[in-house]
């Protein structure tokens, strides 16, 4: 069977794919800080989701990326899990700049 971060690596030589990919770098990055957030707090999704009064799907989903939290979700996401939230905007350089999606 082939890692998945194989094939990632192959199919970021394909342009489609990399600007696939590079539009949903923000959910990717969110699902990675809530997985990496849940298993620093010793919880379970099912732990969790109980702690935040939903189901162990949702907390799923949340991992997967698959869609935005809202700021509700995310607040008490960060009490279940006894961590602060923080948001950044950093400046891009204008060389990085591109329109925001609509």
């Amino acid at each position: 069977m082939t890692e998945i971060s194989t094939l990632h690596k192959k199919w970021s030589k394909e342009s489609a794919y990399k600007a696939a990919y590079d539009s949903l770098k923000v959910e990717f990055q969110i699902a990675e800080q809530l997985i990496e957030a849940r298993i620093r707090s010793g919880l379970s999704q099912e732990e969790l989701a109980q702690k935040m009064g939903t189901s162990q799907s949702t907390i799923a989903r949340l991992e997967s990326g698959s869609s935005m939290p809202s700021m509700r979700t995310l607040s008490k996401f960060a009490i279940a899990t006894n961590c602060e939230m923080q948001i950044q905007f950093k400046q891009l350089p204008k060389s990085s700049r591109s329109k925001v999606a609509e």
